[in-house]
């Protein structure tokens, strides 16, 4: 029934646009019909345009993604761990972290062109900080008290994060990584709007400059759909590895 009730709101709202451009309240050139958006949508994905676009865009972001995350979660580890570490560099990552990814996209063009590279850096400055941040936080906020018990017990320091450190910090780990690829999406398409030669950020771009309002609500619907499918799919892995992580402790 949840999952059934999710769907009311889409539905009502694709209900409305149906009236309002039966009504004609709108001009068609600025909201097309659902209709004509359901055409487009065959005809791309037909001529394969959509989903070679997506595959792109995705793809991009996986790569970025996979950097991301192996520069950032053993930078958090060192730096949770080894705290006397952490003043010498905290003071410069604030600094980053208060810079847009996307204002960056100037400067990274001239360095480095209109190619892979500058998305892929731009997806890495995206991600980097909430898998970092929540990483830290992490291995940081962990329960003195059983670090106590690991000390009673003579455990060794890998033991003690094994066992007692990474498990509290693995949800924090998690949430960081789910919201470490909303936030790379989310960049990744601002620069193929920015500077690109394929991906579905450019396929949107390329249709405002073709007068295709239609295209451009496919490719919208196309990211936002594609976004809550890998999202569903990381919520639904993140479960199962929690139950059995917390199984073979």
């Amino acid at each position: 029934m949840k999952k059934l009730k999710g769907f009311l709101l889409p539905l009502l709202l694709i209900f409305v646009w149906m009236i309002v451009s039966k009504l004609n309240i709108f001009s068609s050139y600025i909201i097309p019909s659902p209709k004509t958006i359901l055409i487009t949508t065959i005809q791309l994905l037909k001529s394969g345009k959509l989903i070679i676009n997506l595959i792109v865009s995705l793809n991009r972001v996986m790569i970025g993604f996979i950097i991301t995350f192996f520069i950032a979660f053993p930078l958090a580890i060192f730096l949770g761990i080894s705290k006397k570490a952490l003043p010498y560099v905290e003071p410069f990552l604030e600094f980053m972290r208060h810079i847009p990814p996307i204002a960056t996209i100037p400067l990274l063009i001239l360095w480095l062109g209109i190619g892979e590279s500058s998305k892929i850096v731009i997806i890495i400055l995206a991600t980097f900080f909430p898998i970092f941040s929540n990483t830290l936080t992490g291995v940081t906020n962990y329960d003195e008290k059983l670090l106590e018990v690991g000390q009673v017990f003579h455990l060794s320091d890998w033991d003690k994060f094994i066992k007692i450190i990474f498990p509290q910090a693995l949800p924090y780990i998690l949430t960081g990584i789910q919201l470490g690829l909303g936030y790379s999406w989310r960049a990744l398409m601002g620069a193929e709007l920015v500077a690109a030669s394929s991906g579905i950020g450019y396929m949107i771009i390329d249709a405002e400059q073709l007068s295709r309002p239609d295209i451009v609500i496919v490719g919208i619907l196309s990211i936002g759909i594609l976004g809550y499918v890998v999202d569903y799919l990381f919520i639904r892995l993140t479960k199962n590895i929690l139950t059995s992580y917390g199984k073979d402790l």
